[in-house]
């Protein structure tokens, strides 16, 4: 009998890259305060990858002090515009300030993911894809978050590159996977590993 997997995250993304990639599993919301977390890994010097790696750890760590015996997969995510550490938009406006903040200019996606076990971080990886917006117009970006939300409001960065988000874009480097979220492959192989997937 394989070993529980627990997704901590309630992420649909998330849960459904590893649905459709056939990994069985469960998800669980981590009970972590991220902003708290975000502000520390910050007000330290940590990098936008430090910080994700820190979130997913977190994350991961929560949900497994609750069924040690579980593998717990935990992720997070941040977006690094130049320096500035971009999260989740809270509205219409904020998406819309957003994404006029990041038209025209290239960004990065730190995707984290961290497997735990019997209240020890067993493996983590990062994954990185960078994103270049195109100059878009204003009236693209009105059409875009009347259209976008509440969706949009779910994501870093206001966008899912697999949906109308794509249209934001002049170019991207990295894995789709990435960009949603979950450095899925390198996961995949980890679990493979471990005996949670077969060989």
């Amino acid at each position: 009998m394989r070993t529980e997997l627990i997704l901590a995250s309630a992420s649909p993304a998330r849960r459904r890259l590893l649905a459709e990639a056939g990994v069985p599993h469960r998800a669980c919301t981590a009970a972590v305060d991220e902003a708290a977390i975000t502000a520390e890994r910050h007000a330290v010097g940590d990098d936008a990858r430090a910080c994700a790696l820190a979130l997913a750890a977190a994350k991961a760590l929560a949900v497994g002090a609750e069924v040690p015996d579980a593998w717990v997969i935990g992720c997070d995510q941040m977006l690094d515009a130049g320096g500035e550490w971009l999260d989740k938009p809270r509205d219409r406006a904020g998406l819309a300030a957003q994404l006029r903040r990041l038209r025209g200019r290239g960004h990065t996606l730190h995707s984290a993911v961290c497997l735990a076990r019997a209240g020890r971080v067993r493996w983590r990886h990062v994954g990185r894809a960078t994103l270049r917006m195109r100059a878009f117009s204003d009236a693209f970006l009105d059409d875009y978050v009347a259209a976008a939300t509440p969706l949009a409001l779910g994501a870093v960065g206001g966008y899912t590159l697999e949906g109308s988000g794509a249209q934001l874009f002049a170019r991207v480097d990295g894995d789709l996977f990435t960009v949603m979220g979950l450095p899925l492959l390198p996961l995949l192989a980890q679990l493979r590993r471990i005996g949670c997937l077969p060989s």
